[in-house]
């Protein structure tokens, strides 16, 4: 254990440790009712990296310069090494008993009177660290029982720990993976034409994202996984990149529309990424599935990328996701009515009363209104008798390459094939 001179040899560790910098909650309560029951003044939890133990959680009031989170000191000082290869008992009452304690430095340093150590052990059977206890006099009422009591917290730790190592290695992969498909941009950007109603000819077109790693998962996971990590930020920006590109080969007045999450829009990077583009052929939808936390922050940053030009759209209208009150407060230039409203808005009256309302309402705000997910002759006919100039939908057109897209303003390119 670190005293005295021997503090200078402490240094944070290089690898981030399971248990927090104040230890998790259960072990630090279990450290403390060993320490207790078994009248010893420093109990911890440790964990070996490499040729060192680190101290991961710590219960040493009073005695704090003994032992420390993040502290560490070489596994051939400590009496760990030793009791994991046998040549230290688990329990020893008197150190003065046991020769080779008299050896170790620390033993008499500190110094080391008593000590009961157990393996904290990973699933896989191979040694995380140790459950420790020690005390400066020496303790020859200390039972086998009492042995077991440090056994049955150590496995209590155990199972904290554990959790923490499975939660590591799930972020860890999840990172690997999203962090590969950053680097290689492994995924395909989709175009879906957002259409003039009356004229059947795009006006823009929505990118999507298509992940090419297998077994194919929806986008949204990926960006979920995304976020997890912290990498959400990152994709959501490599994909609008690499989308906007599409600007290059589109005529002059069609524009792109592009998705952002309203954390990567609030952190101010996507100022960077329009900066190449005509910013009035660029339109950004607000994705709102969750909570905004920070309205300010994202309007101010919505105030910046909508001066230089760039509109703002807001989906899911009529959907829950984006309720009035989030539609009043970013004023967007577009609103997308939901599939959800859309679908079946030819026969169902109610539908149809809401879409009236929120066409309305956009008149009102003077905002531009797009039907999404339009998949019948019926709900197209309905949707522009009400009022709406724009559609989207797979009865005008699905999700394709870029090559799909421009193929729209080829001359003599047959209306018929709204499928395309």
């Amino acid at each position: 254990m670190p005293h005295e001179d021997i503090n200078a040899q402490l240094t944070l560790p290089a690898v981030t440790g399971i248990v927090s910098s104040g230890g998790d909650e259960t072990v630090n309560s279990a450290l403390e009712f060993v320490r207790t029951h078994l009248g010893m003044e420093v109990a911890y939890l440790t964990e070996f990296v490499d040729d060192d133990v680190v101290f991961r959680a710590v219960s040493a009031p009073g005695f704090e310069d003994l032992a420390f989170v993040g502290g560490t000191i070489p596994l051939d000082q400590v009496y760990c090494g030793h009791i994991r290869s046998g040549r230290l008992p688990e329990l020893i009452r008197d150190t003065a008993d046991e020769p080779l304690c008299g050896q170790i430095a620390l033993t008499a340093q500190i110094p080391i009177k008593s000590h009961v150590s157990v393996p904290i052990r990973r699933p896989n059977g191979s040694t995380y660290g140790m459950f420790c206890c020690l005390s400066r006099t020496a303790k020859r009422d200390l039972t086998p029982r009492d042995l077991e009591v440090m056994r049955a917290f150590a496995d209590v730790s155990a199972e904290q720990v554990n959790g923490k190592i499975a939660a590591r290695v799930t972020h860890d992969s999840t990172f690997g993976i999203i962090n590969a498909a950053l680097t290689s941009c492994d995924f395909d950007v989709v175009y879906q034409p957002i259409m003039d109603a009356a004229a059947r000819r795009p006006k823009g077109f929505e990118a999507l994202c298509r992940f090419r790693g297998q077994p194919y998962r929806a986008p949204n996971l990926w960006f979920d996984d995304a976020a997890a990590v912290g990498l959400q930020a990152d994709l959501e920006i490599c994909v609008i990149e690499e989308a906007l590109l599409a600007l290059d080969h589109l005529p002059p007045s069609v524009y792109v529309s592009v998705n952002a999450s309203p954390s990567t829009v609030a952190s101010g990077r996507l100022a960077a990424a329009f900066a190449l583009w005509p910013a009035e052929r660029i339109v950004l939808e607000v994705t709102e599935h969750s909570i905004i936390d920070d309205y300010d922050g994202l309007l101010s940053q919505l105030d910046a990328l909508r001066f230089r030009g760039v509109r703002l759209a807001v989906d899911d209208a009529g959907a829950g996701y984006s309720d009035l009150q989030h539609i009043v407060r970013l004023h967007p230039d577009i609103i997308k009515l939901d599939i959800s409203l859309t679908s079946r808005i030819d026969e169902d009256v109610v539908r149809r009363s809401l879409g009236a309302a929120l066409v309305r309402f956009a008149v009102e705000i003077g905002a531009a209104i797009v039907a999404e997910g339009i998949e019948t002759e019926g709900e197209l006919t309905t949707l522009h008798d009400l009022g709406v100039p724009l559609a989207q939908g797979y009865f005008l057109g699905k999700p394709a390459d870029l090559a799909t897209a421009m193929a729209w303003f080829d001359e003599g390119r047959a209306q018929a094939n709204l499928s395309a």
